[in-house]
């Protein structure tokens, strides 16, 4: 049985901060179970402007925002992630207006149960899920290939560290906001990171999560763009916007 991450029960499931931090980046070659399939591909079945359920699944399923400047040429795509217990209608609400400003695609596929739930280098279903919706996505938005962006918040913040480095080849930037902490099984490519995290949080203690990754990450070669904020278990607006900006420079 695959099992939640313990410092995620401990820091979402109970509500405290963990007792110490969760800090877990391999070098070398990922296994199969960590990597992606879908690429961006000719668009087969075009979706209208708008946010659209992704039918994939009767229960947890996801959204896919597609922006009207797409009816003209490729656009960037952010996959974000939801928190725990959250869902793809959450998400979207973080970052809707970013994406309606910028004529930014959106994919919010959805966790199989309650949370991202995964061992170290198995994504098992919820690889298999989010594999199929990026399938969705490209065969119905033409998505910018030098732009695709992964982002989460919070048990999201964790997954997008834990899966992104293994999957650089695609995306370009990883953003994580309030993440629980990192559990990389292998790296491919150079992904660029954001990470931001509030001093005030009462769920996830910063000292034992974002102050524990960032140098992680930087000791291991990484670009990590890192912000703290005075503020609680959340992703300020002004935040959100200097990532995206970062993330869309050409």
């Amino acid at each position: 049985m695959r099992r939640l991450l313990p410092p995620l029960l401990l820091a979402l499931g109970a509500g405290c901060a963990t007792s110490r931090p969760f800090v877990r980046l391999d070098s070398g070659p990922p296994p199969a179970t960590a990597r992606l399939t879908a690429r961006p591909a000719a668009v087969s079945t075009p979706l209208p402007p708008g946010l659209h359920p992704l039918g994939l699944s009767p229960g947890h399923d996801g959204l896919l925002y597609v922006p009207a400047a797409a009816s003209r040429g490729p656009v960037p795509l952010l996959v974000w992630l939801h928190g725990a217990g959250s869902s793809a209608k959450n998400a979207w609400e973080t970052v809707r207006h970013e994406a309606e400003d910028r004529g930014l695609a959106v994919l919010m596929p959805e966790s199989r149960s309650w949370s991202w739930n995964f061992k170290h280098g198995d994504f098992g279903v919820d690889l298999q899920f989010v594999n199929a919706a990026l399938l969705l996505a490209f065969a119905s938005v033409p998505v910018d290939p030098a732009h695709v962006i992964l982002g989460g918040f919070s048990a999201g913040g964790l997954m997008v560290l834990s899966l992104g480095p293994s999957n650089g080849d695609l995306f370009g930037w990883i953003l994580a906001f309030s993440p629980v902490g990192i559990d990389a099984a292998g790296v491919v490519g150079h992904p660029r990171y954001f990470i931001a995290h509030g001093t005030l949080d009462p769920l996830v203690n910063i000292g034992m999560s974002s102050r524990a990754i960032v140098p992680a990450l930087r000791d291991s070669g990484a670009s990590v763009v890192y912000r703290e904020f005075e503020g609680p278990h959340t992703v300020p607006d002004s935040l959100l916007q200097e990532s995206l900006t970062l993330a869309l420079e050409r």
